[in-house]
């Protein structure tokens, strides 16, 4: 159970000397803090999060066991003022201070914007910042990024097994070998399998993984890193339950709407990774991580798309996705003193290809076949899917070539600035098929500032002030947007503004505030005198405050929590949003949680959790809402041996009747009611 960290104090700086200059290989075999002291995501130097300008959750491997968290939109639930959106029960969906986004996904600092669920097996964090920063991460993440760290091999044995299953029939399994091959080299391999049942009728999931990294230390300068995964996830695509009026249907949470042996999500991923870290001299490093990811999702459904009295009408449609992404980001850091003054400077470039084949196929239904009855609205339906106009038939070929440069300025112990500047040549080109086809394309070169400046009044509190931009080509997330209309626009502009602070009010507690305002601009609305024309009026703006709490409050005690009230609207007129008043979806006013572990005694370990979130509306049209409500949930952790320990999770104790998230009026997903996980795990 809970161990204290100086019994591992020389296993892990042994680890130290093996990991790379930038990331520490955190040693497994011990109970570790939730969250982390330190991380290269934000500014791709590791850096102390004290002196990070800007707002950063960070889950552990440990809370995610804890808490037996299983998905994206689990983790978004201790996120201050993070929200997750049903993505058609086909894709990871985040919402980040008011802003919607399926390709915000990056693992270890490397894009995978692909459509999917992923999984947390091979992961050692995952780390949510908020707020743009383009200067880092290229376009998008207007709102924030979400960055999976996953595990790496280190010089010492380790084993670790489990097996879950819960009260709805799941069962899962997962393992981690990290194998030293001589003082050199390790071989870490994790896999998991699962096979899944859901508290809704006719849904279930199966997926597997497996993921290698070879480790090699070349010299006492260089290291090396091989990775492979290959990735499967199949589950019914579940569309959740319809709005009856302004509010979601109540007294169907269990029965599915459609018809669920023709409504399934199919992803298969296969992604290679080559990294190279090397110490020129003394403060010089140089460092190289190539991607290449090969994808391929499909999905179909049949799903509930509105309700009329007694009658639910169902809409049908079908989209594969291929996609292949090849990434290579090469950086040099020099940690330096310059006239007086310590630094970190970081030079870096970037080049990457995305290729993508996009069909859709929509679903006619058989006469007398469409709409349904509401007392039997899981059927098995006769329908044909055929391309039609409207639907996506494209290839899709993006190519970017960025540059850019970054100054840690430490000016004191108390004051420090960091400033940045990132130039990103993005170039999109879409052949249509439709008919005779045609091709579009769009060339965009973007520059992202980003200025932040920390002073630090005591060693354990830091103020900040930070601004930072991002940019979306009107192509959208998946580039499938590129048309005569949309090809000759701007992309959709994103500035952050930000104040906060963060502050140690005991050694391994941290506590953190940020007030901010995100303005969004050059979004898309219908020119009123023309409405053929669509033109670059409409505008967003997101404010709010959020309050975070993570770590660990003694040896025993472990905690995450977080507050935030959040206001995102939209200010001017967009497609979407004619009148240019409306609330954007998913964006709760107030949202609150908090999860404790703390261990009794060396065998005994208790968790205790709750979630709260305020009302919000299930699209932009602002018709329907989805109530507010709170969610309370526990563990019990028992370590019967040393190496062997059993965990008991209890979601939703009191059987809370809720609607989390949706994906427009007439698919709400609805809350799981109190459900059981048992994990045992062994390691050695």
């Amino acid at each position: 159970m809970a161990v204290p960290a100086q019994a591992h104090a020389a296993e892990a700086a042994e680890a130290a000397e093996f990991a790379d200059a930038g990331e520490t290989i955190v040693v497994t075999g011990k109970r570790e803090e939730y969250g982390v002291r330190s991380t290269s995501t934000a500014t791709k130097t590791n850096t102390d999060i004290m002196d990070i300008p800007q707002a950063l959750t960070v889950i552990s491997e440990s809370q995610i066991e804890d808490q037996n968290l299983r998905s994206i939109a689990d983790v978004m639930l201790y996120v201050p003022g993070a929200s997750f959106g049903s993505g058609e029960g086909n894709r990871d969906t985040i919402v980040l201070r008011g802003n919607n986004s399926t390709a915000d996904f990056f693992v270890d600092g490397i894009r995978d914007d692909v459509q999917y669920f992923r999984d947390f097996y091979n992961v050692d964090r995952v780390e949510v910042l908020r707020g743009s920063n383009a200067m880092i991460f290229g376009r998008g993440g207007g709102g924030g990024i979400v960055n999976r760290v996953t595990k790496k091999s280190s010089v010492h044995p380790y084993r670790e097994f489990s097996v879950s299953g819960d009260s709805e029939g799941s069962v899962r399994l997962t393992g981690d070998v990290d194998q030293p091959l001589g003082s050199n080299a390790g071989l870490r391999v994790n896999g998991v399998y699962e096979n899944g049942d859901s508290f809704r009728h006719h849904v279930d999931l199966e997926r597997y993984g497996i993921n290698p990294v070879l480790g090699v230390k070349v010299g006492n300068d260089t290291r090396i890193d091989l990775s492979y995964e290959y990735f499967h996830d199949r589950r019914t695509a579940d569309r959740g339950v319809p709005a009856d009026g302004n509010e979601p249907l109540e007294g169907f949470d269990r029965v599915f709407f459609g018809d669920p042996d023709k409504s399934f999500a199919k992803a298969d991923i296969n992604v290679g990774t080559f990294a190279i870290e090397h110490k020129v001299s003394d403060g010089l490093t140089l460092r190289n991580r190539t991607s290449f990811g090969d994808y391929d999702k499909f999905y179909q459904n049949i799903y509930p798309s509105g309700l009329a009295g007694d009658q639910v009408t169902l809409g049908a449609y079908n989209n594969r996705t291929q996609r292949r992404n090849l990434f290579s980001q090469t950086d040099l850091f020099w940690n330096n003193r310059l006239a007086g003054i310590d630094q970190t400077i970081l030079v870096g470039f970037e080049i990457g290809q995305q290729k993508s084949r996009n069909l859709r196929k929509s679903g006619i239904f058989a006469p007398g076949q469409n709409p349904v009855d509401l007392d039997d609205p899981t059927v098995d339906a006769d329908v044909t899917f055929a391309n039609a106009g409207s639907d996506a038939d494209n290839r899709a070929r993006v190519t970017i070539a960025s540059i850019y440069v970054q100054d840690q300025i430490r000016i004191s112990p108390t004051l420090e600035i960091v400033a940045g500047l990132r130039f990103d040549s993005f170039k999109l080109r879409v052949d249509d098929f439709h008919g005779v086809g045609a091709e579009f394309s769009r060339s965009d070169e973007l520059f992202s500032p980003r200025l932040g400046l920390i002073v630090k009044p005591m060693p354990n509190l830091s103020i900040y002030a930070n601004y930072g931009r991002s940019y979306l080509p009107q192509s959208g997330d998946q580039f499938g947007g590129l048309n005569p209309t949309t090809e000759s626009l701007k992309p959709e502009r994103f500035d952050n503004y930000e104040i906060g602070a963060k502050w140690e009010p005991i050694a391994g507690l941290l506590a953190t505030a940020a007030i901010y305002q995100l303005d969004r601009t050059n979004t898309r609305a219908t020119d009123p005198l023309h409405p053929e024309v669509t033109v670059l009026t409409g505008a967003q703006r997101s404010r709010g405050f959020e309050l975070g709490l993570e770590r660990s409050v003694s040896d025993r005690w472990q905690i995450s929590a977080g507050y935030a009230w959040q206001k995102a609207e939209v200010t001017k007129a967009t497609q979407a949003c004619l009148t240019g008043d409306c609330e954007v979806p998913l964006v709760p006013h107030h949202t609150f949680s908090l999860w404790n572990r703390y261990d009794v005694s060396d065998a005994l370990g208790l968790g205790l959790g709750v979630i709260a979130r305020s009302k919000s509306f299930a699209s932009i049209g602002n018709t329907v809402k989805l109530p507010g409500y709170a969610r309370v949930d526990a563990a019990v952790f028992y370590e019967f041996a040393r190496g062997i320990e059993a965990q008991v999770n209890v979601e939703n104790i009191f059987s809370a009747d809720y609607f989390p998230t949706a994906n427009g009026d007439n698919n709400i997903a609805p809350g799981a009611p109190t459900t059981a996980r048992a994990t045992l795990r062994f390691n050695f």
